[in-house]
């Protein structure tokens, strides 16, 4: 099969799909593997790099004429044009995107996949899961940056100083995202509080995390309690395909200490604090209410070689069974189905059809299928 590497145009988006080892991997199975020209750079691979390794590196148009695109983000509206009914596999994050993305795509009949859908045997979540990963651990490195005075925030440093305990980190989600930001907020010896939907899981949390690590059953009373005294809020909520809930409300917000933070990792699905907006590298915070708020949709382009790396370990053999079976792999697989978001001109995830009221043009794949 063709296969496509686009070069990512977002906001100081420098991951690359594929790492030139990955695109070895494809060659040698046979795989024809077109790079578009400097997709790798921002990850530290060059073009020479991929040219040893067997792939063409050529440009945008013809990269995106391939049978099986490869990307990292969502197509912009300048990338629109090139959408046609090839297969398309990226994050997609349509529930958290403007809806003219699904327009376009439902238009041109791709056949869209969202790693962010994507499941396993267990249901968990395996393309997205390397990502989370990168963004929870970085929600408090850089929530502690922006904590400090010079950076706009109240002057409090999140850590232990002399064995003292300093700063408090509350942590709305306890999957992938919450609990890379919660072992990173307990480790430099801060409080953490960590809010979760299963009264089941405070050993298996304390355990992992840190045996001083609070765990809270989330209510809505339960949350604006611990928000009073917060130094640091996360939002590391998911509904996998679907939007964010809105744990926090405005006026939640308004209670917090002047100069506070938020980082809100769910952004990519419309964030789960109410006052929470998307933003971007080259312009990553703005204040409400006093609280600096951190919503860049694309956290993990901030690392791109470990990203990089990290991701095409987890998405590489996904790749190999498209490009050798084509959607027959889909059909074979009903967990990797579920990464299917547009086939046909049809939405094929209802958690995404449902969050954007379009369920009069879903269609259940296998009602779909040849």
């Amino acid at each position: 099969m063709d296969i496509g590497v686009i070069k990512e145009i977002k906001n100081r988006e420098n991951r690359v799909s594929l790492t030139p080892s990955g695109a070895k991997d494809l060659v040698a199975n046979g795989h024809s593997v077109k790079v578009e020209t400097g997709a790798g750079k921002g990850s530290g691979f060059t073009d020479e790099a991929y040219r040893d390794v067997g792939c063409q590196v050529v440009s945008a148009d013809v990269a995106w004429k391939s049978e099986l695109v490869l990307k990292i983000k969502e197509p912009l509206p300048s990338e629109y044009p090139y959408l046609k009914q090839q297969i398309l596999f990226t994050y997609l994050h349509l529930a958290g995107v403007d809806p003219a993305l699904t327009e376009a795509l439902l238009k041109a009949g791709t056949t869209a996949i969202g790693y962010e859908t994507v499941e396993n045997e267990l249901g968990k979540l395996p393309l997205l899961a390397p990502m989370s990963a990168v963004a929870g651990n970085m929600a408090v490195t850089v929530g502690s940056y922006y904590l400090a005075k010079f950076a706009g925030g109240k002057g409090m440093q999140l850590g232990s100083v002399m064995g003292k305990c300093y700063g408090k980190v509350v942590v709305l989600g306890d999957g992938v995202v919450g609990r890379h930001a919660a072992r990173v907020a307990a480790g430099i010896g801060t409080e953490v509080v960590i809010f979760t939907r299963h009264a089941d899981r405070e050993s298996e949390l304390k355990r992992e995390i840190s045996g001083n690590l609070r765990v809270v059953l989330s209510s809505p009373e339960e949350i604006a309690q611990e928000l009073l005294d917060a130094d640091l809020v996360v939002g590391a909520v998911l509904h996998p395909g679907g939007r964010a809930p809105h744990l926090v409300s405005n006026a939640m917000v308004a209670t917090m200490q002047s100069g506070s933070v938020v980082v809100d990792v769910s952004i990519d699905q419309g964030g789960c604090i109410e006052t929470s907006h998307p933003t971007s590298h080259s312009d990553p915070v703005y204040q409400k209410q006093g609280v600096t708020h951190y919503c860049v949709t694309n956290m993990p382009g901030a690392y791109p070689r470990t990203s990089t790396i990290a991701l095409t370990s987890a998405t590489l053999g996904y790749v190999t069974r498209l490009a050798s079976g084509g959607l027959s792999v889909l059909r074979e697989d009903p967990d990797f189905a579920k990464g299917l978001n547009t086939y046909r001109g049809y939405l094929t995830y209802r958690p995404v059809a449902e969050s954007l009221q379009m369920l009069s043009r879903f269609r259940a794949f296998s009602e779909l299928a040849d």
